[in-house]
């Protein structure tokens, strides 16, 4: 099997202010993210000769790019994967250059949820599956998830109390780093007090365990690594691209343990070897995972080999993963921040590596950081679909 690795770079991207959009249309969004990312690559629209976009919600066909765009009879390509939705329509782009057939290429992400009215995911039909409302059969995605937190708390010992706080701690670091981000929904310090006494959720889950729902937009332009200099000096080379689909095994094995997200675990995996990546811990210099409740984080942590099994609690409490620590996680303020327009959410973790690759990050500007990993969860912890992408310098 054949690898991306530095067979395509990454010269241009652009990112909406993510949140409550009652001032922008869907159309309005695409167009923002869009022109940012033709400006940064130092392009014209005439330019790209292909594009995919993704988005859950929001639009169907490839129209839903073409028309807001005014794209000129190009072939647009619509993707839905879920969560992992916008990094798939990266990977596709990006295999279309790889191949040859496209020298430049736009790849887009989008959702706008605050018009619906929908106070979360749990009541929205899926018409991809046949299990209708997750609302209907009792769970919510809360709800869900929250199995993650009990079932790690029994399985690594730990209180009630220590893991509320271990799982708050995550909230905290997250609404520090989101503080510092122009682009964000949420931009405001919590104290790990305001955490731990938040309204529940779904036990151990509180308010601020939660990510929002959230309108967005961000944009890549993607070209052939060996012409990529000659747009900018400092693009940025994707390394691996891959996604791990499940077969619900959570749902029909008895030993399932909700203490790790299978899919994870495998597209992590098959990204390393993708990337020459022998030791993540230490050779990753940054992540942006679907911390779509941070529970979810602090599994992923140990899923994606950051943390040893059943320590990532450790690696909270001594900052490994603050900024100014060894693995720095969330530096944008991930989706406990951003919220999480769906098909957007994987692009916009990738605007922030590109940006921090590129040292334009201001205050949460990490030190020379050399390879970024972006992680996106659909769907559940017993039957997810997951992406992970590493780019690089």
């Amino acid at each position: 099997m054949e690898s991306i690795k530095d067979r395509v770079a990454i010269i241009g991207m652009g990112c909406t202010k993510f949140g409550e959009r009652w001032d922008a249309s869907a159309d309005d969004m695409i167009i923002e993210a869009a022109l940012e990312a033709y400006e940064d690559a130092g392009i014209e629209q005439k330019d790209i000769q292909a594009a995919w976009v993704g988005t859950m919600f929001s639009g169907d066909t490839g129209r839903c790019l073409a028309e807001p765009l005014k794209l000129n009879y190009i072939p647009v390509t619509r993707v839905e994967n879920m969560c992992a939705t916008g990094s798939d329509a990266l990977r596709n782009a990006s295999y279309a250059v790889a191949a040859g057939i496209y020298d430049v290429v736009l790849t887009l992400g989008f959702d706008k949820l605050k018009d619906t009215g929908w106070a979360g995911l749990g009541d929205i039909p899926f018409p991809s599956t046949s299990r209708g409302l997750l609302g209907s059969q009792g769970a919510s995605g809360p709800s869900v998830f929250a199995l993650l937190a009990t079932a790690y708390f029994a399985k690594y010992g730990l209180s009630p109390q220590e893991g509320k706080r271990m799982i708050g701690m995550i909230s905290v670091k997250s609404h520090r780093n989101g503080a510092k981000h122009p682009k964000a929904h949420l931009r405001r310090e919590v104290t790990i007090e305001q955490v731990l006494n938040a309204p529940i959720i779904a036990w151990p889950l509180g308010l601020f365990d939660c990510c929002g729902v959230t309108d967005g937009a961000a944009a890549a332009i993607v070209v052939r690594a060996d012409v990529a200099k000659k747009f900018r000096p400092d693009p940025v080379y994707i390394k691996a691209l891959q996604i791990s689909v499940g077969q619900s095994q959570g749902f029909s094995r008895s030993d399932f343990e909700y203490t790790s997200v299978y899919e994870t675990v495998r597209a992590g995996k098959e990204a390393y070897i993708e990337a020459g990546i022998k030791n993540p811990r230490e050779e990753i210099s940054m992540a942006q995972v679907h911390d779509c409740f941070s529970i979810t984080e602090a599994v992923t942590m140990e899923d994606l080999e950051f943390s040893p099994r059943g320590k990532v609690k450790e690696d909270i409490d001594s900052g490994f993963f603050e900024l100014t620590g060894g693995l720095p996680v969330q530096t944008d303020g991930g989706l406990k921040s951003f919220g999480h327009p769906i098909g957007a959410s994987g692009l916009r973790m990738m605007y922030e590596t590109y940006k921090q690759l590129q040292g334009k990050c201001g205050e949460r500007q990490l030190k020379d950081p050399k390879l970024g990993l972006t992680h996106n969860l659909g769907g559940f912890p017993a039957s997810a679909t997951v992406s992970c992408c590493i780019a690089g310098l």
